[in-house]
């Protein structure tokens, strides 16, 4: 997974592409998987880093949404278990069957997520992960050490998916680099170009890096570029519609001793009638979600005061240490792509989590809506109309059964083991060079080697591309991944060949950046 080389490719290429994809994150790299995964020639451009935006803000969750089976959306709820199960057959070096406990405090309660969760682990009939089941009072203080115990009466035991939302995306681009796709990041598409009847024929965009324009022929283009879609519908029609409808979500991480053990707590109804997850991820407690209407979509959106008060005080409500703003490490926002109903709504609830293709007078194709979790099946989907808008026979999805890259059963210790197979490869890095061996930051356990391998392999370019997104430590902790910075910034810019001024200035950037992430106490 190397710049120069996917340049170079594109470069020589003088023929048309099938499809050219916008945006890097789950939607994109869906389509791109699928696609390729039907032999198609594709090229993949995302204008900042793979998953910058919503795609590496999730609560890390492999979901069917149970929520959802409240909300009456059947249909979905089959799909994303049907999608949950797959995935961790697909990468189970990024995925992990995840308990989760919902707590009772009254006899009804029993009753009514006792019968919705059998319902959901009959949905996902044989890619079931766990049956859910009673547990006792004193089984449920056990799996949740730090749970409130006044008029506890028991808890409710089920399974879900848990997985690296970040590395999960860089993992699809290398599997799409592997089955013959051009992949690039920090690759910024300023025009769609047309022939004499209106219909796309191809892109122009800027190598943001190389500082080069470049122009690419293509039988179809796809927009899958997020909360930011109507960008692309704008630049195809000024007068297109407004398609997305933004809803922010904020998670709070903090030490996982607030809730203790293994298992994540699920807090099914909230005083606004919401779900709320208290998850252990990388050694720590993710805190989330909100769920806000946003007019603007931002590429760093901020989180609330209102937000974070909610989250705190509800968490509060059902934790023996109530978290403080001060307990918290680290916050992070993300925009929810919602598919905007056409009469317009003030409600996120009302909003349908469903994904949508949608397909332009110009030939445009645009997914919209969806969730982590389907990724795959949008990409299906989107290829799918890919053929039928070209008059063309469709050839058949493999998709469903594609292994992706690092796919290893062998068990790896500690963090490595998200690399899967590359595993190995770092720590022969760390062989090679005794002060890539050893840690970055004294608490956490990230190797120069990592970096070395992020900028060789993985299309790290800057210092926030690795701390964000290859390991996640802006995430984890913020004033750690600060700390950090200067030790990644001077590996980095050996590797990448950059100067001193380099450094300087990606330090400020991304000090900048992190600071976004702390909460003024």
């Amino acid at each position: 997974m190397n710049r120069k080389d996917s340049l170079s490719i594109i470069e020589d290429e003088k023929g048309v592409w099938d499809l050219v994809i916008i945006g890097g994150g789950a939607s994109g790299l869906g389509v791109a998987l699928d696609a390729l995964s039907r032999g198609l020639k594709v090229l993949l451009l995302e204008k900042s880093d793979f998953a910058k935006g919503t795609s590496s803000r999730s609560t890390k969750l492999v979901h069917g949404g149970v929520r959802y089976l409240a909300q009456g959306e059947v249909g979905l709820v089959l799909e994303a278990l049907r999608e949950r199960g797959r995935l961790l057959k697909n990468a189970p070096h990024l995925t992990i069957n995840q308990p989760f406990v919902i707590p009772l405090y009254s006899f009804f309660d029993r009753l009514k997520y006792g019968v919705g969760l059998k319902i959901y682990d009959w949905m996902a009939g044989s890619l079931r992960l766990g049956k859910s089941k009673f547990v006792s009072r004193e089984g449920t203080i056990k799996r949740l050490p730090q749970i409130r115990q006044k008029g506890l009466k028991g808890g409710i035991l089920y399974h879900d998916g848990q997985f690296d939302d970040a590395r999960l995306a860089l993992v699809i681009a290398k599997t799409c680099i592997e089955m013959g796709g051009s992949i690039l990041n920090y690759a910024r598409v300023n025009k769609l170009s047309k022939d004499e009847t209106g219909k796309i024929n191809g892109v122009v965009f800027r190598d943001l890096i190389g500082k080069k324009n470049y122009k690419v022929s293509t039988k179809s283009v796809v927009n899958a570029t997020g909360v930011f879609a109507d960008k692309i519908l704008q630049m195809d029609n000024p007068e297109a519609r407004k398609m997305i409808q933004p809803s922010q979500g904020i998670h709070l991480v903090m030490d996982n001793s607030f809730l203790g053990g293994d298992d994540a707590l699920m807090i099914p109804e909230t005083s606004d009638g919401r779900v709320l997850f208290a998850v252990p991820w990388e050694g720590k407690l993710v805190v989330g979600t909100t769920d806000t209407l946003v007019k603007k979509p931002k590429m760093e959106p901020r989180p609330l005061a209102s937000e974070i008060n909610f989250i705190l005080e509800t968490a509060s409500n059902y934790l023996v240490k109530p978290p403080k703003r001060s307990d918290v490490l680290s916050v992070f926002a993300g925009l929810r792509p919602l598919a905007a109903p056409k009469e317009g709504s003030t409600k996120t609830k009302e909003i349908s989590r469903s994904h949508k293709v949608i397909v332009s007078k110009s030939k445009l194709i645009t997914i919209t809506g969806g969730k982590w979790t389907t990724f795959r099946k949008m990409g299906e989907d989107t290829v799918d109309a890919h053929f039928k808008n070209n008059n063309l026979t469709a050839i058949e999805s493999t998709s469903a059964s594609k292994h992706l890259h690092g796919y290893s059963l062998k068990e790896v210790d500690g963090h490595l083991k998200l690399y899967g197979s590359d595993a190995s490869f770092i720590l022969d890095l760390q062989k090679q060079n005794p002060e890539w061996a050893e840690r970055i930051h004294e608490d956490y356990p990230y190797t120069g080697a990592e970096v070395v391998w992020a900028v060789r392999e993985e299309m790290a370019q800057k210092i926030e591309d690795f701390l964000s997104r290859r390991c996640r430590i802006l995430l984890l902790d913020a004033k750690a991944s600060m700390q950090m910075a200067p030790k990644v910034a001077a590996i980095m810019a050996k590797e990448l060949g950059n100067d001193d001024e380099w450094i300087t200035e990606e330090l400020e950037e991304f000090y900048k950046l992190a600071r976004k992430y702390l909460i003024n106490i």
